[in-house]
């Protein structure tokens, strides 16, 4: 064991998801560091408060503060750090640099953690699902495959990508199994977790989340065959894959060599889908192809569509419509629309109405802070407040339907009734040729059976 005086002092740069993961996994059992922080960023409202000593363990019984990424400065020179470790996901890699640099002119040196040293090992297999950016279409190929593993007669449950917003010590292991088990955290779970958790809990799909991994995949590993890791942002997978499956979107060609650690996920996949070929120019699609194929030549590359369908279409023809977005997808994501633009469009809405002459409050403050956004309104409800002005925007904006292009049906958050609200659906569509059914396929018969 090191001298006192040569414990390591650390800083870790993070977004409340995988910054706790490394931190329980990485630090907090090491007694040659010590974790003096963590900052936030991304997130609104998750800075300023503690990681608790129920999850920070015995080394740290006050629990460890969370402040903003701004004082990262301030922190490195007061509390004497000696390296700072970036542990969020979805980052142009020149900003990467940027906060390297920050670090390393306030004194301290700069670390990026591998996956391996922070995928956890499953008794179980593993199929994880990453993607290149946010919005890639993730989410929707999660579900597909978890529905190929039951028809597979297979006991598949979905582990997905943190979200710790709220009660640190109360989400250390959350299972959500029924509608009654989402409706038990309302008011203590997002918008943004009601997106990601309830579609899987529709189709009759476990979902586990929640803070401390190491005891979320002992209880999930206790009923599955298989563990489909559900990633969030653009972020490496937390459980050790048998597959590898990472997303990517031509209608952000590039992007996929250019975002941290999106360019990770590709590098290491070994099926790669090019999702939304239906809506992108073959171009785009020849192009992306080619570039998966130069960083990772072993991969097998399959195409996808993203199919959109409107439960009531009439209600968007020929109507002035306004358009609600996945958030996350369209801020740092960086989309300017999404699905439900894309059905209002190709249904003739009469318009899409911007939202933004009517965006109160932090609503508002997006579209400041996110100028490349279109003419939607992100469906952004991280607190309270921000839940109850989202409500407010949507009740100002003058229009005849109001199209939820977002997997989780908002009507019921913000006050509306249908055909007011219309909600527009996302699933994958095979094509022929290569496909992801036959990658689980030949997983189930070599990897399960």
């Amino acid at each position: 064991m090191l001298e006192a005086s040569m414990v390591q002092r650390i800083l870790i740069l993070g977004a409340a998801g995988r910054d706790f993961h490394d931190f329980n996994v990485v630090f907090r059992d090491d007694a040659d560091v010590e974790v003096v922080a963590f900052t936030a960023t991304q997130i609104p409202n998750i800075a300023d408060r503690r990681y608790p000593a129920e999850l920070a363990g015995s080394r740290y019984p006050a629990g460890i503060p969370i402040v903003a990424e701004a004082e990262l400065e301030r922190v490195v020179t007061e509390a004497k750090v000696d390296t700072v470790v970036l542990c969020y996901s979805d980052l142009r890699h020149l900003d990467v640099m940027h906060l390297a640099s920050r670090a390393l002119a306030a004194g301290a040196s700069f670390r990026l953690l591998s996956p391996a040293q922070t995928m956890l090992r499953a008794r179980r297999p593993v199929v994880a699902i990453t993607a290149s950016r946010t919005g890639a279409g993730k989410s929707p190929l999660s579900r597909h495959v978890v529905g190929l593993l039951r028809a597979a007669g297979l006991r598949a449950v979905v582990l997905r990508h943190p979200m710790p917003y709220g009660d640190l010590a109360a989400m250390r292991v959350q299972r959500f199994a029924s509608a009654a088990d989402l409706d038990a955290w309302a008011g203590r779970i997002t918008i943004e977790e009601r997106e990601e958790y309830e579609p899987h809990v529709a189709a009759g799909t476990v979902v586990y989340a929640g803070v401390d991994y190491a005891a979320i995949l002992a209880q999930a590993e206790h009923e599955a065959e298989v563990l489909v890791w559900d990633g969030g942002n653009n972020d490496a997978p937390f459980l050790a894959p048998e597959l590898w499956i990472t997303v990517v979107d031509p209608h952000r060609v590039g992007h996929e060599l250019a975002y941290h650690p999106g360019e990770v996920n590709l590098r290491r996949a070994d099926l790669v889908v090019v999702n939304k070929v239906d809506s992108a120019t073959p171009e785009a699609v020849a192009q992306l192809r080619a570039n998966v194929a130069s960083v990772n030549p072993r991969a097998e590359i399959v195409e996808t569509e993203l199919r959109v369908t409107a439960e009531l279409p009439a209600a968007i023809t020929g109507q002035r419509v306004l358009v609600i977005e996945d958030g996350p997808s369209l801020t740092h994501g960086e989309l300017s629309t999404g699905a439900g633009y894309l059905a209002a469009t190709r249904l003739g809405a009469r318009e899409i109405v911007d939202p933004r002459p009517w965006a109160v409050g932090s609503i508002a403050a997006l579209y400041r802070q996110w100028p490349r956004l279109g003419p939607v309104l992100p469906a952004m409800g991280y607190f309270p407040e921000q839940l109850a002005q989202l409500r407010e925007t949507v009740s100002r904006v003058p229009c005849d339907t109001v199209v939820v292009g977002t997997p989780v049906d908002l009507s019921r958050e913000l006050g509306g009734a249908a055909p007011r609200f219309v909600r527009v659906r996302y699933d994958i569509g095979e094509r022929p040729g290569g496909t992801v059914t036959a990658a689980i396929e030949r997983f189930v018969q070599t990897r399960v059976r």
